[in-house]
């Protein structure tokens, strides 16, 4: 079979410079522009518009977030008062509940939650143990003749 070409390799071999002139030319990042991406902004601005999203020059520039380290991030796991309403007597059938007072003793942290919020009414007399809690959480718990304690806990 026929080549069209000599192979460039082999016939190279020898020249010390393989057709790039001089010393050094066409090796390190001289030759591309600059490593890496230096020159997105310059005389790479080609690229950018062909790989960026839409010519917007994401992901090459601008900031794109940050990950919060899971040490340093609390998985919230809420309930609302109005929710607290409807399963305190359930709660108290089941003896997860205690009575103390003529008010319900509710640790909530027991039960899977880590924070109070103010969505709903309620209408029952308790004493809410949370690690948090919103202002209009214990605004409407202390309205209904209850109190939130506050606790910390190592989780929330």
């Amino acid at each position: 079979m026929v080549r069209r070409f000599k192979p460039y390799r082999k016939y190279r071999r020898g020249t010390r410079t393989h057709g790039w002139g001089r010393v050094g030319q066409h090796r390190k990042a001289g030759s591309s522009g600059g490593k890496g991406m230096v020159g997105f902004h310059k005389h790479k601005w080609s690229l950018v518009m062909k790989y960026g999203e839409s010519g917007t020059g994401w992901p090459f520039y601008g900031k794109h977030g940050f990950k919060q380290p899971p040490s340093a991030s609390v998985e919230w796991r809420p309930i609302n008062v109005g929710r607290l309403a409807e399963i305190v007597s359930e709660l108290k059938r089941e003896g997860k509940v205690v009575e103390e007072g003529g008010r319900y003793v509710v640790k909530l942290p027991e039960l899977g939650y880590n924070k109070l919020l103010g969505g709903g009414d309620i209408d029952v007399p308790v004493v809410v143990y949370v690690p948090a809690a919103s202002r209009l959480a214990v605004k409407k718990i202390a309205k209904a003749g209850g109190e939130v304690r506050i606790i910390s806990t190592a989780s929330g």
